[in-house]
């Protein structure tokens, strides 16, 4: 069991800081053209994006697997 904890490369990372690691690397405008969402387009911050993507599941799971995605990159 503790094995496939081990193996998902989200656990322990908090949405925040995910975001932050995203926008660091992207920045917001190319983050916005990656995942077509409003959070990233209009009037893009750390904090309205985690308030958006707390609450909308679609668009988490988008972020969480473009970081997957980039995590070899960080």
């Amino acid at each position: 069991m503790e094995s496939s904890k081990n193996k998902n490369p989200l656990h322990g990372i908090s949405l925040q800081l995910i975001v932050e690691r995203l926008v660091g690397f992207y920045g917001f405008h190319t983050l916005g053209e990656l995942i077509k969402i409003k959070c990233f387009t209009e009037n893009p911050s750390v904090k309205s994006s985690l308030t958006f993507l707390r609450k909308t599941d679609w668009a988490r799971k988008k972020v969480e697997e473009l970081y997957i995605k980039t995590l070899p990159k960080l």
